[in-house]
């Protein structure tokens, strides 16, 4: 998601090539405090989530709300008066602003320095990433190009990308508002998460080994962060359509302690990756699946059944069309939120575990892993 910047500020004075102004390296006495500040790793994270779990190792359970999915989904009416307003441009436009009023102000409200993190990124040489990662050859699918998260160019830009990690700290804390910090949040939203993902995978493989894991629609790899400190013993694999995202992970990644198997950044759709079918034994999607219509949520599902061995996993983590707090949200805070998402609806109206189903995955299971996601899972059989 992004920010309602300062139309005055030189973070939009972007050439209409695409590429930025000259960056402005800052000087070592200016080093941020949030980079200061060590990164809970996966694994303390996970011992952290303890309190959350029930015995035996599954996610404690959260309330869900009294409707198959949100009211305002679907064909509904109120659905339907939405879509007109948001099929307005002038308003829209003004929809889009406001969406990013509310992220900034989240994360401002929550001590997430987000100017300071997205100026960071942009003054760096982060750009010098592009040509290494960068697929050229590459088609977009049409979807793909849509105005994502109130940016004109989606996915495909360096504010996008600077502004995605900020984002993503928004979002947990948003997903956990009576968190005391970011950490506090982090270890129910990406604690219960792992433990889904471990748990099910120990309780359904068979006992098959986990040495590969890919995370799909990595964006600016924090998931990929998370998944490759929970399993450190695992070659990791982060792959996304943006190359920008992506350049931003590499660049993160160089400036962090090194691992042992550094993890490896592929540019290709996640539909299609060419990469080697019955190669992984864990596919990760976190929260990609509400970014793409019903056409592309079967293509990612059918693709993760091909890349993974027999005995592997799948974990989607995403919205939860059952969540009691999603289902009651203001019609303000809904309209926003959809203004911003075009695949919204799609998502919603999609049986997920069913899609799972028909393309061969069993032992299906749906966990509601924080009050606003769920983490839908599935093993390859052997």
């Amino acid at each position: 998601m992004a920010l309602f910047t300062n139309p005055n500020s030189n973070l939009h004075n972007l050439h209409p090539s695409g590429n930025p102004p000259l960056p402005i390296r800052p000087t070592i006495s200016t080093v941020p405090q949030w980079r200061k500040r060590p990164r809970k790793n996966a694994t303390v994270v996970q011992q952290m989530a303890s309190q959350h779990m029930s015995e035996g190792g599954d996610v404690a359970a959260f309330e869900e709300g009294q409707l198959v999915m949100p009211k305002w989904t679907g064909e509904t009416p109120i659905s339907r008066l939405v879509g007109a307003l948001i099929s307005f441009k002038p308003l829209y436009s003004v929809l889009k602003l406001g969406a990013r009023q509310v992220l900034i102000s989240t994360a401002e409200k929550t001590n997430i320095p987000w100017r300071e993190m997205t100026k960071e990124v942009l003054e760096s040489e982060v750009y010098k990433e592009m040509d290494g990662i960068q697929d050229p050859s590459l088609v977009y699918p049409d979807y793909y190009l849509n105005p994502f998260h109130a940016y004109d160019e989606g996915n495909l830009s360096w504010l996008a990308a600077a502004e995605a990690e900020a984002a993503t700290m928004s979002m947990v804390r948003r997903a956990i508002p009576y968190a005391s910090s970011l950490e506090e949040a982090n270890l129910i939203v990406r604690g219960n998460w792992l433990q889904a993902i471990s748990h099910h995978h120990q309780q359904y493989s068979g006992n098959s080994p986990i040495n590969d894991i890919l995370d799909i629609g990595c964006s600016v790899g924090v998931s990929t962060g998370f998944i490759a400190d929970k399993f450190s013993d695992a070659s990791i694999t982060g792959l996304d359509l943006s190359p920008y995202f992506l350049a931003v992970a590499q660049f993160n990644q160089k400036r962090r302690p090194p691992r042992e198997k550094p993890i490896r950044w592929v540019h290709a759709n996640g539909e299609a990756t060419g990469l080697p079918s019955k190669s992984f034994d864990i596919v990760s999607l976190a929260y990609v699946l509400h970014e793409c219509p019903a056409k592309a949520i079967v293509g990612l599902v059918n693709e993760s059944f091909r890349l993974l061995r027999p005995g592997g996993t799948v974990a989607i983590t995403d919205n939860s069309p059952k969540s009691k707090i999603l289902q009651e949200l203001s019609p303000v805070l809904f309209t926003l939120m959809k203004s911003t998402e075009p695949f919204l609806d799609e998502y919603y109206l999609t049986d997920l575990e069913q899609v799972m189903r028909e393309a061969g995955f069993v032992n299906v299971r749906n966990i509601l892993t924080d009050p606003r996601h769920r983490t839908v899972m599935g093993i390859v059989p052997h």
